[in-house]
């Protein structure tokens, strides 16, 4: 049995044996393979092949064609016929490139149609299965100091794949809970290099929010082989987790197009589609918490995105996210009870107990290497925090330990902690709220 959720979809799509398909027009494949001869000069059949992520017989035909325009010509013979042919633009090739990249300057491996990308979501959704135990979340989270409520409330969020509302004081770890959510999302998912809708072209690989994986081929199956059935338009990747802040907008969850390349942007779903989307610090985006919760009501719940593109045709995207909103605001000053309803799970961060506030020191400690002390611990405790009323958060070990240590070493004392340097990290890292003297003019 599987004990986290994992997904019994094929990993990666097949590769097409002709032109057909791909599920491309004839005339965009040539305006791509006449675009990559322009930018290249000359290239070997397989080579140009390689680049647009297709065995060659797919792009022989087009090939072909602009021999037949003169828009290339062979300039090479091989043993292995036209796939090891040298293949050259010409002037007039030059020329018709040139017009295709004022339309747009795409180039690289061939995009994947829209309904394919569909099919391959659709059955990814539902290959899907979802057995998460409690054993499996404390494993998921087991760096972190939570209680066994917030565990427990967790685990059935993750489990149901609908959104979640963590919330709570700041500096108990809300970002950081929504991002270990990450740990219980086992599993690969193809991600297309672009998309291809209506003649629009959406550059959707992202290598800073998709990781890469090399898929072993099986024991008895050639690594060539493998090679040629899977679908090299597509990248095999970890399934994705993308953070995004107060820096986020609305027009972040709509398709970016570039004047200037002539093709489109994913937006930061569409990047996370298969994986986690993190909405941190939410209510203090540049938009209105209201605003930006109307744009997520119909992927929530119908999960089925609506994008539209600079013609003003929408079209369907899949909408395969776990989206995880965190904040350290009252959910109920951001949005009303309907909003609230359509968040399913709601996770409070609560401010650790003394006894957890002790073992997340004693973590910390571990963590950067000094011997942890249970009396200095406790002498911060008992003559600092509580003395001066302050509330505990999952923060402040690692806070006041790295400035201590950062004093210890300013001062030339030994890497250690004791509780006159705990006194001072506090000192520097606490707001003294006494009323400041008048200044005298």
């Amino acid at each position: 049995m599987l004990d986290a959720e994992t997904s019994t979809a094929p990993t990666m799509p097949r590769a097409p044996r002709t032109l057909e398909d791909t599920g491309l027009s004839p005339d965009l494949v040539l305006q791509i393979v006449l675009k990559t001869l322009h930018l290249a000069g000359t290239l070997k059949g397989t080579d140009l092949a390689e680049r647009l992520g297709v065995n060659f017989q797919v792009i022989q035909s087009s090939l072909d064609d602009l021999k037949w325009q003169q828009h290339c010509e062979i300039v090479g013979a091989g043993e292995t016929g036209a796939p090891s042919f040298r293949y050259r633009i010409t002037d007039a090739g030059r020329v018709r490139a040139a017009l295709f990249l004022d339309q747009n300057h795409y180039v690289g491996k061939l995009p994947v149609p829209l309904a394919q990308y569909q099919a391959y979501m659709e059955d990814f959704r539902a290959g899907l299965q979802r057995h998460i135990t409690p054993d499996r979340v404390r494993e998921a989270f087991s760096h972190l100091v939570l209680s066994d409520r917030v565990l427990d409330q967790l685990g059935p969020a993750i489990c149901s794949g609908d959104s979640l509302f963590v919330y709570g004081p700041p500096g108990n770890g809300k970002t950081v809970i929504a991002q270990a959510i990450g740990n219980l999302l086992e599993g690969d998912v193809a991600i297309p290099h672009a998309l291809e809708v209506e003649g629009g072209i959406i550059r959707m690989f992202d290598p800073v929010s998709h990781k890469s994986v090399v898929q072993e081929p099986a024991a008895d199956e050639p690594s060539l082989d493998r090679a040629e059935k899977a679908d090299r338009r597509w990248m095999l990747c970890k399934r994705p987790i993308v953070t995004v802040g107060g820096e986020l907008t609305l027009q972040a969850l709509d398709l970016s197009f570039s004047a200037t390349t002539g093709f489109y942007h994913a937006p930061v779903q569409m990047l996370a589609n298969g994986g986690l989307l993190v909405i941190d610090d939410f209510g203090r985006q540049q938009c209105a918490p209201r605003d930006l919760l109307n744009r997520w009501i119909v992927p929530l719940e119908s999960r089925v995105d609506f994008l539209t593109l600079q013609t003003g045709l929408k079209f369907e995207f899949p909408f395969v996210v776990l989206v995880v909103f965190a904040t350290n605001i009252k959910p109920v000053e951001l949005v009303d009870e309907a909003f609230l309803r359509r968040i399913h799970y709601k996770v409070f961060a609560e401010s650790p107990t003394t006894r957890d506030f002790v073992q997340i020191f004693q973590n910390y400690c571990d963590l950067v290497g000094v011997p942890f002390d249970p009396p200095v611990a406790d002498s911060l405790l008992q003559n600092v925090l509580h003395p001066r009323k302050i509330q505990l958060r999952g923060c402040q070990p690692r806070d006041l330990i790295n400035q201590a240590l950062a004093l210890a070493e300013y001062s030339g004392q030994p890497r250690r902690l004791t509780p006159a340097l705990l006194e001072a990290a506090c000192d520097s890292y606490f707001v003294d709220d006494r009323e400041m003297p008048i200044a005298r003019v």
